[in-house]
């Protein structure tokens, strides 16, 4: 386990620095893609044998192009906050004066939340199989795992949307600091129409972030629990739920935007060469 994980992050770090997006989005994103035919083909076997009911198939895909839909949506949402330059004199030419803006994007964190919290939850499953008929694995069984006892499954959803929002504010703190940002924005001769320049921006700043992180947290988190109580009723399993469709949609959203960017850098030349 130990070697098998170690190869695997150093492949994630391989893919990351030679290749597109993230090595550890697309890992675990061929991990599921590879799982759907049997997924798909299990489905229709249990449709054949009347375990599963066309409606709950029907509900399913339903939610599934929901999902696809209002992820690609907070993928691409950006609030745009706009951004003025003072005009300054340099020799004869005058520099500044236009307008722009600053783009916070609804989801800046992606599905790394959504990862991370997948990966820590699945943690107590792990101690389950050490020991299955044991007392701690009873116990990690009936209060930490969704589908088996009703106490389990609210705990776990409650824990997963924690985990998933705490994952949101760290991840976007370390990509869009706002302290830097205002400091930057001041030395270039940049404002923010009515708010001053300094401490006062980035107060202004980390408060907008923090609205439009919530936001997008609480959206991710939804997505991600919702289909833990559908799975009850429809019989549909969980790893073919709404976590795995967020997974794939948004590491096919950053794939597309990276291979974009290569393009660009390459003046539209082939960007695996």
């Amino acid at each position: 386990i130990v070697a098998g994980t170690s190869f695997l992050i150093w492949l994630a770090d391989q893919i990351t620095k030679y290749g597109i997006s993230n090595g550890t989005s697309i890992i675990i994103f061929l991990g599921i893609v590879g799982k759907l035919p049997s997924d798909i083909r299990n489905m229709i076997y249990g449709l054949s044998i009347g375990y599963l009911n066309i409606i709950s198939v029907v509900l399913f895909i339903i939610f599934a192009i929901f999902v696809v839909f209002v992820v690609v949506g907070i993928n691409e949402g950006e609030r745009r906050i706009p951004v003025q330059y003072a005009k300054r004199v340099v020799g004869r030419k005058l520099y500044g004066g236009q307008s722009t803006h600053i783009p916070i994007k609804v989801s800046m964190s992606g599905v790394m939340p959504v990862i991370f919290a997948n990966a820590i939850m699945s943690i107590p499953g792990l101690f389950s199989l050490i020991n299955p008929d044991g007392a701690v694995a009873n116990f990690f069984t009936n209060w930490f795992t969704p589908g088996t006892t009703t106490q389990g499954t609210i705990i776990y959803t409650v824990f997963n949307i924690v985990l998933i929002i705490a994952f949101a504010f760290f991840y976007s703190s370390m990509q869009f600091n706002t302290v830097e940002y205002s400091k930057q924005l001041q030395q270039n001769g940049g404002f923010i129409p009515g708010i001053r320049p300094g401490r006062s921006t980035s107060d202004y700043l980390q408060k907008i972030l923090n609205r439009i992180i919530i936001v997008g947290a609480v959206v991710l988190a939804f997505l991600a629990t919702i289909p833990t109580f559908l799975s009850i009723f429809t019989k549909i399993p969980i790893a073919f739920g709404g976590t795995s469709i967020i997974i794939v949609v948004g590491v096919v959203i950053e794939i597309v935007k990276s291979i974009e960017q290569q393009m660009m850098i390459r003046h539209y030349k082939g960007f695996l060469n």
